[in-house]
């Protein structure tokens, strides 16, 4: 019996082992051979280790056929996903081809996934009410857990809130206005870029090319006009204006359109921004072609919803476009080449041109491929539930009821988190909405090709290949009309608004120069002429467009007034004297100062020559120069001096002697007095440069002091503004004038404060004493000077000022291309020969800021440091030279081999010695011939008898012949040492003629 059983367990085992293989078994036919086997009784040990065994055998064959079973199901869950699309529509055209072949590549690529997205296919032809419709279906009946579109933003809109309500997720890649978005419906995510996100791009465009007007041409519906409110901010803040826009409806015809760009050609802007669906657009180009607008000198920028589907819109050549970057890869390329085949496949009648794979066939691609991602991230659990959800039910691996609210938010959840390198680039939704990478800047050609010129990215603006290297440069561009001349943008308009550029009225004649406004009482009129005009004319002019403006005469205000009228928008402009200040700038924009101003203050000159000066004498040098010409009076005497010493008898004798021989030398030159002697060629020469500048200095000191004596000395009558201020006269102010506050504010007193509205009462008032001074802009009192400019003089300035500045409204764009007009006009000459048109030569004003037109000034060391420079460098010169030579021919007196103290002591003896080798020390002998005295010859001693040092040796003149009484001899002062000779007798002899 034991071997019975283990016969039967043996074939159990193998039967088992086959259905395993075969992987057909099922449990319950294991269970049914298990019970065969519990039915056969084994009383032994042996029978009962049998049954244990097969039992173990069976339980590991149950554990393998579960695992087998649910790592390979037959079947995968069905998820159910709506797509609403028009299918009639070039877009439709391009989603019904897209979407099944990112499906079929999706489950090509990933052939194990549980899950299989079905496509639920709905035509909404484009209208709301059937997009609407669709989706109740797709939610109600058909059980679908996501919905891919709609197409147009119009009726995403409308669905993305059906969605909200039953918690259904709406994926849609064509939706691009900003006027859905995930910010507005919960459950809408936008797979394709918003339009919102190109504004910033065609901003950047505008400034590069230098173009400061933009029009927009705009589809009249959602989709255009959500999109132009960015455009305009964009272009704003870069300082573009949009003067007008123009807004098409989707039906209109050729004859309207090409009326309304017919409008837009008698204005002056030529740079239009088209922003329509490609059927009008189609209509616009057509209209532009005819009407002449495609000719040489307009810009038309489209944008990437029409870049995308170029070949609908077949644009003529010149168009420049903006469409998002897509890198090139290996698998781009193969979708594209299959992609044509299967577009023109599924659409017989499509033209070659419109199987290009645009922006939104990459859209429609990475869309569905998110959302087959998403339901597959779903059903393996990769997804937890998020917080706080109603139910607690439909987790992440409850694929089975995706139609519950906490699983239509896991799906919603899981779509927004997907991450995947898809064509299009990196697919990344932020907040609901695909990230921005960059956008590819392109030049259509001819038959609707378009050539790369360049790129935009948030971080670096526009650039040529997208890096920071090439930044702010774009490849060349064809233009239309086959030009490669960039268009300015603008012409002079035949019919537009003209800036209404208001002028103060009723300016007086004093103050005519600086802005004068007349009107002629018959015509009507208006003339403006003066400075400011002249100026704000010139910057005009230099504007890179046309600004038309009419002058305007305001009535007489204070200029605050007139700043807040432009303010609130009474004018657009103010052109005037106006002074720039921090309360001003609050209502109004400003440009930059085209005239520096500062607060100064004008005063009466009186003749300082009635004052009896005792010190008059010094002021025509001033300190600078007495000190530096007493310096080198002293300098020139000491080297003069030192080279003379040791071979002039004139520069030897005592120490007070001898200084006093260097001061009386050096200051006798000055009237070229001096006595002494020069034995040496370089004193002469040191002395030659120095008599040559103090002939200089003395005519110079002469003129001087002449013109001082005789020529009047205007001074201000007061000195300053803090005299004014601590004085009792009256102060003149110009009426409406900011200086009248700033004064006040200052301290001044109020009280002391006069106002006057010309400068023939500030004449009047200054020459009868009724004012003392006038404080006011330099502007103004120039113009005053110009007039009278005998008794009066300016001072100052007391404050800077902003200057005079055009005023327009807040946010004008005008004022930031006004400015850069101003400063090239600032840097060229014409600005200056405006000035002295209007106000003449600033040199020529007869006065200025430090005295009258009379007024002489003391003479500065600054006019002549060159001459003591040359006189400086010959005496220092001659001083090194001769030093140097005394060095040489004495070096071997000087003993060696000692300290550096005691070698300059040695020197100093030596150099303080006669020099018996000069011929001032040297005699004639009776022959003729020139001897030197023997110093070994013994002399009698006399009362003056000379030492060895000139410093302790009584002077004596150099031929002080003096008989002695004694010998009757001639004493010779040479050199310290005696010569003695006998005189003759009476009688002709040889003899002495006395006795020793």
């Amino acid at each position: 019996r034991s071997n019975q059983k283990q016969t039967k367990l043996s074939t159990h085992v193998v039967t088992i082992q086959s259905c395993h293989a075969a992987q057909g078994v099922r449990l319950r036919g294991l269970q049914t051979n298990c019970s065969l086997d519990a039915a056969v009784d084994s009383p032994d040990l042996s029978a009962m280790a049998g049954h244990t065994h097969a039992r173990f055998l069976l339980a590991c064959l149950a554990a393998s056929i579960l695992l087998t079973s649910q790592a390979q199901p037959a079947t995968p869950t069905e998820v159910k996903v709506g797509f609403i699309v028009d299918a009639g529509s070039p877009v439709g055209k391009i989603a019904t081809t897209t979407i099944p072949m990112a499906l079929e590549d999706f489950y090509a690529a990933y052939p194990n996934s549980p899950v299989r997205v079905r496509i639920l296919p709905h035509d909404s032809g484009g209208d709301v009410v059937a997009a609407a419709s669709a989706a109740l279906q797709l939610m109600t009946v058909q059980g679908a857990r996501a919905i891919l579109g709609p197409q147009s933003s119009v009726e995403s809109a409308f669905v993305a809130d059906l969605a909200t309500q039953a918690q259904l997720p709406v994926v849609s890649f064509s939706a691009t206005s900003p006027s859905v978005s995930p910010a507005t419906a919960a459950f809408f995510a936008r797979a394709a870029l918003s339009d919102a996100s190109q504004a910033d791009a065609i901003a950047a465009l505008a400034t590069h090319f230098g173009w400061r007007r933009v029009v927009p041409i705009y589809q009249d519906d959602d989709y255009g006009a959500a999109f132009v409110p960015f455009l305009v901010d964009a272009l704003t803040a870069e300082r573009t204006e949009v003067p007008y826009r123009c807004a098409l409806p989707a039906a209109a015809l050729h004859d309207a359109i090409a009326a309304a760009l017919l409008r837009m050609e008698s204005e002056q802007t030529r740079v239009f921004v088209l922003h329509t669906r490609p059927e009008l657009a189609k209509k616009v180009f057509a209209a532009a072609v005819d009407t002449g607008m495609m000719a040489e000198g307009y810009v038309w920028i489209i944008t990437d919803g029409l870049t995308g589907l170029l070949g609908s819109v077949d644009p003529p050549q010149g168009v420049i476009g903006l469409t998002p970057y897509v890198p090139d890869t290996t698998r781009l390329r193969g979708v594209k080449k299959r992609w044509a085949h299967r577009y023109m496949r599924d659409h017989r009648d499509a033209e070659p041109a419109q199987a290009v794979m645009g922006c939104y066939a990459l859209w429609a691609y990475d869309a569905a491929w998110a959302v087959a991602s998403a339901a597959e991230r779903l059903s393996s659990g990769d997804l937890s539930s998020p917080p706080g959800l109603v139910g607690g039910k439909g987790g992440p691996t409850d694929i089975a009821g995706l139609g519950k609210s906490t699983s239509g938010l896991n799906f919603l959840r899981a779509i927004n988190s997907t991450k995947f390198d898809g064509l299009g680039g990196k697919f990344e939704l932020v907040n609901g909405e695909l990230a921005v990478p960059a956008f590819q800047v392109v030049n259509i050609m001819d038959n609707g090709r378009e050539r790369g010129i360049g790129f935009w990215t948030l971080l670096h603006g526009l650039s040529r290949h997208g890096s920071n290297e090439s930044r702010g440069e774009l490849g060349p561009v064809i233009w239309p009309g086959d030009s490669t001349v960039r268009p300015t943008g603008w012409v002079q308009p035949t019919s537009a608004r003209k800036l209404r550029v208001a002028v103060p009225g009723n300016v007086s004649d004093s103050y005519k120069p600086i802005v004068r406004l007349e009107v002629d009482p018959a015509t009507n009129q208006t003339t403006a002429s003066g400075f400011v005009i002249e100026v704000f004319e010139a910057a005009v002019r230099l504007l890179p467009y046309a600004l038309p403006f009419e002058y305007v005469k305001a009535a007489s205000m204070p200029y605050d007034d007139l700043v807040q009228a432009v303010g609130n928008g009474t004018f657009d402009a103010a052109v005037a004297d106006i002074t720039m200040t921090a309360n001003r700038s609050n209502h109004v924009d400003f440009t930059l100062p085209y005239a520096g101003t500062a607060i100064a203050m004008l005063v009466r000159v009186r003749d300082q020559r009635s004052n009896k000066r005792t010190w008059v004498f010094l002021k025509p040098l001033r300190y600078d120069l007495w000190l530096v010409s007493a310096a080198f009076f002293l300098f020139t005497g000491f080297v003069v001096w030192a080279i003379e010493h040791r071979g002039n008898r004139e520069f030897r004798g005592p120490a007070s002697y001898q200084v006093g021989t260097l001061l009386y030398f050096g200051f006798s030159t000055l009237v070229f007095a001096h006595r002494e002697t020069l034995k040496s060629n370089l004193s002469r020469f040191v002395v030659l440069v120095w008599v040559f500048v103090v002939l200089i200095l003395q005519s110079s000191y002469t003129a001087s002091l002449t013109s001082m004596l005789t020529v009047p000395q205007l001074e201000p009558a007061v000195a300053d503004y803090g005299e004014l201020q601590r004085g009792t006269e009256m102060v003149g102010v110009m009426n409406n004038s900011f200086v009248l506050r700033a004064m006040t504010a200052s301290g001044f007193p109020q009280g002391r404060l006069v106002r006057y509205p010309n400068s023939q009462t500030i004449h009047e008032c200054l020459l009868n004493g009724s004012i003392g001074a006038v404080v006011n802009e330099t502007p103004y009192l120039r113009i005053f000077l110009k007039t009278y400019r005998d008794n009066f003089t300016m001072t100052g300035p007391l404050n800077k000022t902003g200057g005079f500045g055009f005023a327009f409204p807040k946010g004008s764009p005008y004022v930031t291309d006004l400015s850069q007009a101003i400063l090239k006009l600032t840097e060229s000459d014409e600005m200056n020969m405006i000035e002295r048109k209007w106000f003449g030569d600033p040199n020529d004003d007869g006065a200025t800021q430090d005295g009258g037109p009379f007024t002489s000034n003391s003479l500065s060391f600054s006019s002549f440091w060159g001459l003591f420079l040359i006189t400086g460098a010959t005496s220092l010169l001659c001083c090194v030279v001769h030093l140097a030579t005394f060095v040489a021919a004495n070096r071997r007196e000087l003993p060696p081999h000692l300290s550096w103290k005691d070698w300059l002591s040695s020197l100093f003896k030596l150099f303080d010695d006669k020099d018996p080798s000069s011929h001032t020390f040297r005699v004639k002998d009776d022959g003729g011939a020139v001897s030197v005295r023997n110093d070994a010859v013994a002399s009698p001693p006399i009362a003056h008898s000379e030492l060895g040092s000139p410093l302790s040796a009584p002077y004596t003149s150099e031929w002080s012949g003096t008989a002695s009484p004694a010998t009757g001899e001639i004493e010779l002062a040479a050199g310290g040492q005696e010569r003695h000779e006998v005189a003759p007798n009476p009688d002709g002899s040889g003899e002495n003629g006395r006795g020793q």
